[in-house]
């Protein structure tokens, strides 16, 4: 049975792919965020919605469609602000609660407020569009490639940015069991959001 895919290439992404998982970014802050203010558990689901957000964004840029967004400066730039919005959203979520008062379903909301904030982030598209052909082969299916190097980042990404929130969430979890500290960790989370929101609105679309 021939692969959709060529093994040789695939194993020459993974040391690549991890090095950008391990770079500090976006994602990484985001999960570290989440630990930070509702414990390691939200932490790993919103690490698992941000790499189910890559998934998409290769399976999108397989099927071509990412192409077309790339080529309409005006939609990344839409995408962009729904991303700003939703991050100061966020923020002002986080200023407002305390940690008793955060939801049983906290998780399902991690990993939607995780997979939401990937998927509008148009850095991750274009980012796709410009490393992962590197290492496609031409006589074989495109979307197979794309799906199977998309898979790859999100599961490096998912392990090193739960880690991350894992630690961020044990220290919160300490730190929490004081009102006034709880208070301070919701303001850390929404600075964090916050700058995370003023990152993405002063990134160029080009």
């Amino acid at each position: 049975m021939t692969l959709p895919f060529d093994p040789l290439m695939l194993m020459a992404f993974l040391p690549a792919g991890i090095a950008l998982n391990l770079t500090p970014g976006a994602d990484m802050m985001f999960c570290f965020a989440q630990g930070l203010r509702r414990g390691p558990r939200p932490a790993w689901a919103a690490s698992g919605g941000i790499a189910l957000g890559a998934i998409v964004h290769a399976t999108i840029a397989g099927l071509g469609l990412a192409a077309l967004i790339a080529a309409h400066p005006a939609l990344l730039d839409v995408i962009r602000w729904i991303g700003v919005a939703y991050l100061l959203w966020l923020a002002v979520k986080s200023l407002r609660s305390t940690r008793s008062e955060i939801p049983r379903d906290a998780s399902r909301h991690a990993f939607r407020d995780g997979l939401f904030v990937n998927l509008t982030n148009p850095k991750v598209i274009l980012f796709i569009l410009a490393f992962i052909p590197q290492f496609l082969d031409p006589a074989l299916p495109v979307l197979p490639q794309f799906l199977a190097y998309g898979v790859m980042l999100g599961l490096g990404g998912f392990v090193i940015n739960g880690l991350v929130g894992q630690m961020a969430g044990g220290a919160g979890n300490r730190l929490a069991r004081s009102d006034t500290f709880a208070r301070w960790l919701g303001r850390a989370s929404a600075g964090v959001f916050g700058l995370l929101a003023l990152r993405l609105a002063l990134m160029k679309s080009s």
